[in-house]
């Protein structure tokens, strides 16, 4: 095995274990219900620096293991699905690779509001997820454009995590909401649903803007000391 293929390697590995420690260390002050596990302060470096498929591949291995070390019960698998597509779409907008996210929140927007269960819920209960969306629409713009504001670095680091992350915690709103596992598997009456959905629109954020801003002035340096 050559010299780059070795560090390579040395470096999924690397990642998949910071990975499983994260998504272990369970914060109950900082639950909502999207992140039990400190994980999301990994996704967008891991997929940025991995690239789309082995971003996605260690980030998977990481939480499953994650999960097997701090249970938090079977359901759980299904939805941490949405760590590993976190840092593949943010590995995809760094590329410049727009078409995935843009069908991806475009799809899974259009399928949520389409959910009669939204009618009780608060319009502005994911107004990060819109915020993402517009900054999308913005990126493919700039990407368009060959615009000099995304060939800064650390713009393009920032908008990748944050725009990944939001992708992530809306393919969780996607099982949740569209298909309905809020009842089927939790059995989630109206009103506890909305209360709900108003706490993770205040914690939730404040994940992201935390996970955005370590990769934005973290990223650059680790890829200057990975290369």
């Amino acid at each position: 095995m050559s010299n780059e293929k070795s560090r390579f390697v040395s470096k999924i590995a690397i990642f998949t274990a910071l990975t499983a420690v994260l998504d272990a260390l369970i914060i109950p002050q900082l639950s909502s219900g999207v992140w039990f596990g400190l994980v999301y302060l990994i996704v967008p470096i891991t997929g940025i620096l991995l690239g789309p498929r082995m971003g996605f591949i260690s980030t998977l291995i990481g939480v499953f293991v994650g999960h097997i070390i701090s249970p938090r019960g079977l359901e759980e698998f299904l939805f941490t699905l949405g760590a590993p597509i976190g840092a593949l779409m943010s590995s995809y907008l760094y590329q410049k690779q727009w078409i995935p996210l843009f069908g991806f929140f475009t799809f899974s927007l259009v399928t949520y509001f389409l959910t009669p269960i939204t009618r009780v819920l608060p319009f502005w209960g994911m107004w990060d997820v819109y915020i993402a969306y517009f900054l999308l629409l913005l990126v493919i713009g700039l990407i368009h454009l060959r615009s000099k504001w995304w060939e800064n670095n650390w713009v393009r680091y920032s908008l990748s995590a944050f725009i990944g992350l939001e992708s992530d915690v809306l393919f969780r709103i996607f099982l949740f909401i569209p298909l309905g596992t809020y009842q089927s598997i939790y059995g989630l009456p109206e009103e506890i649903l909305a209360s709900i959905w108003v706490a993770g629109a205040l914690i939730t954020p404040i994940k992201v803007g935390v996970s955005t801003l370590l990769t934005t002035f973290i990223g650059p340096r680790l890829e200057v000391l990975a290369s």
